[in-house]
């Protein structure tokens, strides 16, 4: 249980809703910044403005998954109040105040350094959890775009991290004729092991000229120019890696293949889902979090 914790959670999308749920099911104390336009009515959680809030006794900010932007704004979906977390609002809080976030980057980096930034996304349990509406939003937009099953195409999938491997499973049970590129030894022994067929990166040249689908996880420009010169006209780029992605959208349009940049796809597809996943990894880590509190006092 969370009894006495008091949490902030400060803007995001349909995935905090279920954080929201979760949290006042374990009896702590929220409120919400960001959230005047939510219809929904949650008992246990009051709607705040961000400078109504006394961030002295705040145990916990919990962010949207993209954190914030350059600048310090928080996406607020909720509500079209601006919102902006500056340093000087998380000096407010106790020292023991642990900030959760999806993403970060330099400016929401810079601003936490005195208190613990919890990135939720690069953790293994979100990652491999979110990896499964990944694949059905996957799966979805290869039907959509194209005019042939799954089921014997020629699927190409770059990268065998913790969505990798997952998509390269799910498509070669589909019926699809799977190829996984890798750089990493391990990675190509793996593949093996999975009854697919490995190839080294280096080798992408060569290895797409018979593609049909082309999904890639890896967040570096790995489908370049020149690997998409080698495809078929009718191939498909599914990019799943983070912005900008690892695919030269332009030169693929100017070829006329279809590429489609698709991160976050757990809160596009499944909302519920992807929230409860985050709302039970958070929940465990806080839980974590007030166990040691209480055994230091």
């Amino acid at each position: 249980m969370l009894t006495g914790m008091h949490i902030a959670i400060i803007g995001g999308d349909a995935r905090q809703l279920e954080v929201i749920r979760k949290l006042i099911e374990l009896d702590a104390k929220i409120s919400l910044i960001g959230f005047d336009q939510l219809d929904h009515g949650f008992t246990g959680a009051s709607k705040e403005q961000m400078d109504e809030i006394d961030f002295t006794d705040i145990d916990a900010i919990i962010l949207p998954v993209s954190g914030t932007n350059s600048e310090g704004q928080v996406e607020t979906i909720f509500s079209n109040e601006k919102v902006i977390l500056t340093e000087d609002i998380i000096l407010k809080t106790p020292d023991h105040c642990v900030i959760f976030s999806g993403i970060s980057n330099s400016y929401l980096d810079n601003i936490t350094v005195n208190r613990e930034l919890v990135k939720l996304f690069e953790r293994d349990d979100v990652a491999i959890y979110n990896s499964i509406p990944t694949v059905e939003g996957t799966i979805m937009m290869v039907i959509q775009h194209t005019d042939i099953t799954i089921h014997n195409s020629n699927v190409l999938v770059l990268g065998l991290g913790r969505v990798g491997m997952s998509v390269a499973r799910t498509f070669n049970a589909l019926g699809a004729h799977v190829k996984v590129g890798a750089r990493r030894s391990e990675h190509i022994a793996r593949i093996t092991e999975m009854g697919l067929q490995p190839f080294h990166l280096d080798d992408l040249k060569r290895q797409v000229s018979d593609v049909d689908v082309c999904i890639n996880t890896i967040p570096h420009l790995i489908v370049k120019a020149g690997v998409i010169s080698k495809m078929p006209a009718h191939a498909l780029i599914v990019d799943l890696a983070s912005k900008p992605g690892g695919t030269d959208f332009r030169y693929a349009e100017k070829r006329g293949i279809k590429a489609l940049l698709a991160p976050g796809l757990p809160g596009i597809v499944a909302p519920k889902t992807a929230g409860k996943i985050v709302a039970n990894v958070l929940s465990q880590i806080l839980i974590d979090h007030l166990q040691k509190r209480e055994e230091n006092k």
